[in-house]
């Protein structure tokens, strides 16, 4: 019995990915404003830059999960007859082998 896809999974996995794009924007902004919320309450311009890097670092792991998922997603493509043909002769388009 084959498992049917839902009717709108493309359209999420596409909101996903483009969620990723809007996620890094918001953890550095957030990231920002926390710093500068830090320098305005205890004075040190230092703390500025420790929210930047927060928020870069934030971004970061919105990125490293972003490309787990996706390697998990795609993980079983290396056994699909579709794709044998590349994995055995490679990704040129003409074999070196014909000349």
């Amino acid at each position: 019995m084959e498992e049917k896809e839902p009717k709108h999974q493309g359209k999420i996995r596409a909101l996903d990915n483009l969620s990723l794009g809007i996620s890094i924007v918001a953890a550095i902004l957030i990231g920002v404003a926390i710093g500068m919320g830090l320098r305005h309450l205890f004075g040190y311009n230092w703390l500025l830059w420790l929210g930047i890097a927060w928020g870069i670092a934030a971004a970061g792991l919105n990125i490293y999960k972003a490309f787990r998922r996706a390697q998990k997603e795609f993980e079983g493509l290396e056994n699909d007859p579709r794709y044998a043909h590349r994995a055995k002769y490679g990704d040129n388009k003409y074999n070196d082998d014909d000349d």
